[in-house]
């Protein structure tokens, strides 16, 4: 038998007990930031069917997609020749009918579209489950990871955009992460291609312009003419990308660029308005207008938000943005939508790195009960009920070992209380609790007493 230990796949992790308090200090932040807002929680399966999420990410998108293979012969009835000729989505379809989702949103889509009888509209929706992408793993990267969405559907208004934004700045307030909430509008990228006089290149536009903090100006001016843009239109886009000022000042000098763009207009009205409602608010978090932020998405029509952490050298750690008619590939014509997604990996690596998880999410039990023997287990039993009644993370060690071992298995737990019931204890009708981090002992008669003194330690 080899000695080799067996290994998981690059780009999926592990989580032990202590990263796992971690990650659902996390969850449950986040979850009760959208409960608070009025959105409600569905589940979709992690496997849709592969025509579902095919096209709806873009070429580069496809690509990414993790694809499951027919049980059983998968290659039975294939004609070999017919995949030969096919490209790489039909013969993905010849061979596999179901896909591991890539996001949240298009399942989500689907799932309006599958249950509409059902729904009320406007549907406010988040969803808190793991997505998969056969990406090339590196840091702040993974195979596999959670996000955590929040989506509005059914209503075009820009109030949506500013709950969504408020959201973001309260979770990442909670969780003591500072941020910049960069925000753009596809239709100014929009009224930027029509600026250049390349409105049919859109999306090459926006997915290069995409590109600009990690690359820079003169790769995305590169990577434009390898699409086939003229050198002159593409000229054309550097002052776009220096002009300064603050978020209304970006503001105006786009209006007087794209004064002759109907599209780049709307959009400047719209980002306008959001601005507003923003300042209403009193939004806390700095908040940016990102010319060249795109979200390579194809589906985005409206706002597009990306949120960034200022302490980490990481990707962006939330981001989202306005689709008009997503539900619209599935049938459902003319629902609009706004959604934003947390990436909850990288929001756990920055906060690791930063060390801002509280010490009490790592601390699953409160109290352990040391074991002296049967006698005593059945005296502490009823005791350690009455703790679990109160909610109280309350265990048992479950085995009378020498007493040393227990207090080492507390320490290893972090458990701040061990409760000491021996004979002297049970004849004289007291309770031993020892303070684990100061070593302080206290003697009481009831179990509210020992949760008097949990509390005065929390």
């Amino acid at each position: 038998m080899s000695n080799q230990k067996p290994a998981i796949p690059k780009g999926t992790r592990d989580f032990g007990p202590e990263e796992m308090s971690k990650r659902n200090y996390i969850f449950n932040t986040i979850k009760g930031v959208f409960q608070k807002h009025g959105y409600a929680q569905i589940e979709t399966p992690a496997m849709e069917n592969l025509d579902t999420l095919l096209g709806k990410y873009g070429e580069e998108g496809d690509k990414l997609l993790f694809k499951i293979l027919n049980s059983g012969d998968f290659l039975n009835g294939i004609d070999p020749l017919k995949m030969q000729a096919s490209g790489a989505n039909a013969t993905s379809l010849l061979l596999c009918e179901k896909g591991l989702r890539y996001d949240l949103t298009v399942p989500f889509a689907r799932y309006v579209v599958q249950h509409r009888d059902e729904i009320k509209f406007p549907f406010r929706r988040f969803q808190i489950q793991p997505v998969w992408r056969a990406d090339r793993p590196q840091k702040g990267r993974y195979r596999e990871f959670y996000q955590c969405d929040a989506d509005i559907i059914g209503s075009t208004s820009l109030l949506n955009e500013a709950d969504l934004i408020s959201i973001i700045d309260e979770v990442f307030g909670k969780l003591a992460v500072r941020v910049k909430i960069k925000i753009n509008n596809r239709k100014i990228l929009a009224g930027i291609a029509d600026y250049i006089g390349q409105p049919d290149k859109i999306i090459d536009i926006t997915v290069a312009i995409d590109k600009l903090d990690k690359i820079g100006m003169d790769a995305v001016m590169q990577e434009l003419q390898l699409k086939g843009l003229e050198v002159q239109s593409i000229y054309k886009l550097e002052p776009l990308f220096a002009i300064t000022g603050d978020n209304r000042a970006k503001l105006s000098q786009l209006r007087r660029i794209l004064q002759n763009s109907e599209s780049g207009i709307q959009g400047i009205e719209e980002t306008e308005k959001l601005f507003g409602y923003m300042d209403t608010l009193a939004i806390p978090s700095e908040t940016e207008l990102g010319i060249s932020l795109a979200r390579g998405l194809n589906y985005y029509t409206g706002t597009i938000i990306e949120v960034k952490a200022l302490d980490a050298e990481i990707g962006s750690v939330c981001g989202g943005g306005r689709y008009d008619d997503l539900t619209g590939i599935f049938g459902l014509k003319d629902v609009s939508g706004v959604g934003i997604s947390f990436g909850a990996d990288r929001i756990y690596d920055v906060m690791n790195n930063l060390n801002l998880f509280q010490a009490g999410s790592k601390t699953a039990s409160k109290v352990l009960f040391a074991n002296y023997g049967d006698k005593e287990v059945k005296y502490c039993l009823p005791l350690l009920s009455q703790l679990w009644q109160k909610d109280i993370n309350a265990e048992l060690y479950p085995d009378p070992v020498k007493l040393s071992k227990q207090f080492s298995y507390a320490d290893s737990k972090n458990i701040p209380f061990m409760v000491l019931v021996g004979e002297d204890e049970m004849k004289e009708g007291f309770i031993t609790v020892k303070n684990l981090f100061s070593g302080e002992q206290q003697k009481v008669s009831s179990v509210n007493e020992i949760i008097e003194i949990i509390g005065q330690k929390n």
